[in-house]
């Protein structure tokens, strides 16, 4: 009976705990770097946004006199000239000192237009006049643009820096019409048509940076975990651009709902990360160990790393006669009575962080309480002390870890019912997939225990 005891004892303090390896102290920080396959994601992403956001746009009408061989002055007239499709064929995106660098090429649009003139001259003087409609096919469209970011008081602050637009060459095919038409609207028009369509989508870049700038901005600088926590996103200092990635640099440090949130520095590097095997990576995010430290600090100055245990899986561990064996006293005073265990984490979690895993140092104390005749009897405590390590990485599309308990010690801090065995140093028992699963029995003898493999 003993040994279960305990497996249920080390099972309950890993469901109690297993959490509070994520919290965290006075000054961490989380790095998230994109990488130039990542880079490439949100390059498609904002061109794909920003084709939807110009297709059906419709270009100003423009208008024009010309005079036209043996029928004199034309007035010529386009409208609803709207951009239909268009099609990008190859695109970039570069990172360097001077920012983002975005570029596409050999990019095609379809166009359509309607069109009507009205002329006149000494030969016919009552005027003649006629309307219909145009496509309009645009090749070898370039576009380009150069934006940087910059860190704006915890935000971050989107410059375009420069911008252009470039139609390489253009045909119009004209529906119906007289024969001379079709030569005034390709010697005339084509270059308003071509300056159209690079100030519309000129213009759109600048609105589409402007939107997306906001959008920036107003993203939060803190969330709001629970009652208890809040999560510092702020922005650290400027990104870091390289030639294949950019890294971003947030506070990440927890802190109670009533504290002052103030950016700090990003000055220490000791950080874990989710590892992807030989998957390229789009993101990686990697946490500095201060991260849980503040997490671990927070939660236990609010006194939430403590639990009254009155429901478990197994029921009847939660009365004496389960402990017969282990505390024979209590029992004896107690028979059959209902128990609750108040678990209270005795100091800040001591989280460490290496390359490979987190490791967590807990201090327990477990008071038990019996229940008899509606009184909750206080009748001992013992003092747990819990050294694991955890770590996590991806396996295909599932996130996978593993829990190894690097130490397990107890003993008696004080009792009413009289001396009970001491436990002492079970270590290197691991956990596979995450901390519910798996836990191993005891073979308990006077003085310590030890695990049985």
């Amino acid at each position: 009976m003993a040994p279960r005891i305990l497996s249920l004892l080390i099972s309950l303090l890993f469901i109690s705990t297993c959490g509070s390896v994520q919290h965290h102290e006075e000054d961490g920080f989380i790095s998230v770097v994109i990488s130039d396959k990542g880079l490439d994601f949100a390059k498609d992403f904002v061109i794909d946004k920003a084709v939807a956001s110009i297709v059906q746009s419709q270009l100003p009408e423009i208008e024009k006199t010309v005079k036209v061989p043996l029928v004199g002055k034309a007035n010529v007239i386009l409208s609803d000239i709207t951009i239909n499709d268009i099609q990008v064929s190859s695109s970039s995106v570069n990172t360097g000192d001077t920012g983002i660098v975005l570029v596409i090429s050999g990019a095609t649009a379809n166009l359509t237009l309607k069109w009507r003139y009205t002329c006149s001259s000494w030969l016919v003087p009552v005027g003649i006049s006629d309307s219909g409609t145009a496509t309009v096919k645009v090749e070898d469209l370039q576009v380009g643009l150069t934006v940087n970011l910059r860190n704006q008081e915890g935000t971050l602050k989107l410059n375009l820096l420069d911008y252009g637009c470039h139609v390489g060459d253009l045909t119009i095919k004209l529906n119906g019409g007289a024969a001379w038409l079709y030569q005034v609207l390709v010697d005339a028009f084509e270059g308003n048509i071509a300056s159209a369509v690079e100030k519309a989508i000129s213009k759109k870049i600048t609105e589409g940076i402007a939107t997306l700038d906001n959008s920036l901005q107003s993203l939060p600088k803190t969330i709001s975990l629970d009652k208890t926590a809040v999560l510092n996103v702020s922005f650290v200092d400027n990104p870091v651009l390289s030639n294949s990635s950019v890294e971003l640099a947030i506070n990440g440090l927890f802190t109670g709902r009533n504290d002052v949130l103030v950016t700090e520095e990003y000055h220490k590097r000791s950080e874990v990360s989710v590892s992807y095997g030989s998957v390229p990576k789009m993101i990686k995010i990697s946490l500095h160990e201060n991260v849980f430290k503040s997490a671990s600090i927070v939660y236990f100055n609010a006194d939430k790393l403590q639990w009254i245990v009155d429901e478990l899986p197994d029921q009847a561990f939660l009365n004496t006669a389960e402990w017969k064996i282990l505390i024979p006293q209590l029992y004896k005073l107690y028979p059959n009575d209902d128990m609750n265990l108040n678990v209270s984490i005795t100091s800040p979690p001591v989280i460490e962080v290496s390359d490979q895993d987190i490791g967590a140092t807990i201090l327990t104390d477990i008071i038990i309480d019996v229940l008899e005749a509606h009184e909750v009897i206080p009748v001992a405590c013992i003092s747990v002390e819990i050294s694991a390590t955890f770590a996590v990485g991806v396996i295909g599309n599932n996130l996978a870890g593993w829990l190894k308990l690097r130490k397990f010690s107890t003993y008696l801090r004080w009792s009413k019912i009289g001396k009970a065995h001491a436990y002492n140093s079970v270590t290197n028992v691991k956990y596979p997939q995450n901390c519910a699963h798996t836990i191993p029995e005891f073979a308990v003898t006077e003085g310590n225990s030890t695990a049985k493999s």
